[in-house]
């Protein structure tokens, strides 16, 4: 039987549909306080910071290979993954967010596309960051996690961080879609933030929109754990002609316009038409 609080989520992602609101969460959430700008080393300049993004990723793998193992994670097919290994230095991936395990998913299939002893970079929101305990907490905290924060003085830190990463190489992987909706199939309206951050350090986008099929498998909540199929669509690239902004919207088009395409061609069905509240 599906834990009651699964259920509510479901309840919550069907009611915020109907009402447009795409971009909201749908899980709850406790309150944080805002991260401060010496709570966080972006680019692991220390040696202790070092040392526990090793320690994080070792935990990371090990607890999603572990899942892989008992299909509670099943990669069913990666599909034109060339649209990745042909983008060689640094890049927003985005991503559909629809299960804590799906960042995983994206990493373990562009890991061919990243140099050696680079990772795939993951902005997170503040209360991931703030929130966990235990290893989760660890995981968060530094497994090539990237923070957003309330804070203006942190993210300030932020984007120097990021500007740093991309130019050495690095791919970094943001939800444009905001919000982790449990299962949710259907592409949402994007957020800007992704294709700013692209269009301001001059990289190009990698679209990822990974579409699901159910498997014979539960989950422990009782749910079909989902076979996932991971598509890797055109690579965006900036156009010198263009403002920020003017690139960033640019992009931001095409790449929803890709993820629908995607989805319209697997699911063999068109996406419905829907109201939006508060625009995207």
């Amino acid at each position: 039987m599906a834990r009651e609080d699964r259920l509510r989520v479901l309840e919550r992602i069907k009611e915020y549909e109907e009402q447009g609101r795409f971009n909201d969460d749908v899980e709850e959430d406790a309150p944080c306080a805002p991260i401060q700008p010496d709570e966080v080393d972006y680019i692991n300049k220390k040696l202790s910071n070092k040392f526990m993004t090793r320690v994080a990723n070792f935990l990371g793998k090990s607890f999603f290979e572990n899942m892989i193992r008992h299909k509670k994670l099943i990669i069913k097919e990666v599909r034109n993954l060339e649209n990745a290994t042909s983008v060689k230095g640094g890049a927003i991936v985005t991503s559909n967010h629809f299960h804590l395990s799906d960042n995983y998913a994206v990493y373990r299939t562009i890991n061919p596309a990243l140099k050696k002893h680079h990772y795939l970079y993951k902005v997170i929101k503040e209360s991931n960051y703030t929130n966990f305990k235990g290893p989760v907490r660890i995981m968060m905290r530094h497994a090539n996690t990237l923070p957003l924060s309330s804070s203006y003085a942190t993210m300030r830190k932020f984007f120097e961080g990021m500007g740093t990463l991309l130019a050495r190489g690095e791919k970094i992987l943001v939800y444009p879609e905001q919000a982790m909706w449990f299962n949710y199939r259907k592409p949402r309206p994007l957020k800007p933030g992704a294709f700013k951050f692209a269009a301001k350090f001059n990289v190009p986008i990698i679209p990822v929109f990974i579409c699901m099929k159910d498997s014979d498998v539960l989950d422990d909540d009782g749910f079909p754990v989902q076979e996932l199929y991971v598509h890797y669509l055109q690579a965006i690239y900036p156009d010198s002609d263009l403002t920020v902004n003017e690139n960033a919207k640019r992009m931001m088009e095409r790449n929803y316009e890709q993820w629908v395409n995607t989805y319209e061609l697997f699911y063999d069905e068109k996406l419905p038409e829907r109201k939006e509240a508060g625009g995207c």
